[in-house]
Order: structure tokens, then C-alpha cells, then sequence
């Protein structure tokens, strides 16, 4: 728990030295209970932390009110695209609050999430800065984020 003005307090001391570290385009991956995360992060000898008793959707909105998202792609996040077996018999409800979220912090209404093929999600997440595990229990509830830029005015 962090006790300072203005920072969430779910939001560990590690994952806001990740964030202030990150630059701009790289990327975090917030995975779900199921998500491989200490074999993704162990790939690129990337930072894991774990966020066990948190949902992806409570860490996104804190992250988001701390990161910018990277408006110079088409795509400020990405999830993990429903396998052709499980469509069709799978929901993922989550997607609509992360959707929520990331609109509401972006003050922006055209957020789309990128749905990335299940094996090149991995491949992709292999590359973040930074994987935090998390407690969420929702199927296909993995979400990468492409950290942005602050202007001047924001900094």
C-alpha cells in the first residue's frame, strides 16, 4: 500500500517505479489469475509483480490516472482474442469495463481494443517492461497497455 496525496493506494511502491520508468511505447501486461506471467516476464528478464487480491480492472483504473496511453497508435491496449473454440460459448464482459475505463481516462470516446490472437498475445506480452499477475478471475481478462507521452503542459 502507498500513503502518499494523490496516488492510488492499491498501486504497490514496485508497479509506480515501473510505471515512472517506462517510456513512451512500452508496454505493461496486466494478466489474469490463468495468464502465464512468471514464465512471460522470465522471457525478457521483464519485471513481475504480483497484484494477487486485485481485479485487472482495479489496477487499470489506478494506472490510469497515473499513465498516459499512447495516442500515436491505433490501438492504446490489447487483449487477448477469444480462441475459435471458446466463441461462441464465452463472454468477456470484462473487455466492456476496461473499454469503460480507458474512455473515462482518456476523456475519449473511440478507445478500441486490439484483439490479438491468443499465441501472438503471449509472444507480445514477452516483450513488456513489466507483467503484473493478478487475481482476476474473468476468462480472456489479460490486457496489455502502450504507455504514452505527456506534453508540456501535462508534465
Amino acid at each position: 500500500m502507498t500513503i502518499l496525496k494523490g496516488i492510488p493506494r492499491i498501486l504497490p511502491p514496485r508497479l509506480l517505479y515501473a510505471l515512472a520508468s517506462m517510456g513512451h511505447g512500452d508496454m505493461i501486461v496486466l494478466g489474469d489469475a490463468n495468464f502465464p506471467a512468471a514464465s512471460v516476464a522470465k522471457a525478457n528478464d521483464a519485471e513481475l509483480i504480483r497484484c494477487d487480491s486485485l481485479t485487472v480492472p482495479q489496477l487499470l483504473e489506478a494506472i490510469c490516472k497515473l499513465m498516459p496511453l499512447d495516442r500515436h497508435t491505433p490501438y492504446p491496449a490489447a487483449v487477448m482474442q477469444v480462441t475459435p473454440q471458446d466463441q461462441g460459448t464465452i463472454e468477456t464482459p470484462v473487455w466492456d469495463e476496461f473499454r469503460r475505463i480507458l474512455k473515462q481516462a482518456e476523456q475519449r470516446d473511440d478507445i478500441v481494443l486490439e484483439e490479438v490472437e491468443r499465441m501472438a498475445f503471449y509472444e507480445r506480452a514477452k516483450k513488456a517492461y513489466v507483467v503484473v499477475a493478478t487475481g482476476e478471475s474473468a476468462l480472456y481478462g489479460n490486457l496489455i497497455l502502450y504507455k504514452g507521452v505527456l506534453g508540456p503542459e501535462e508534465a
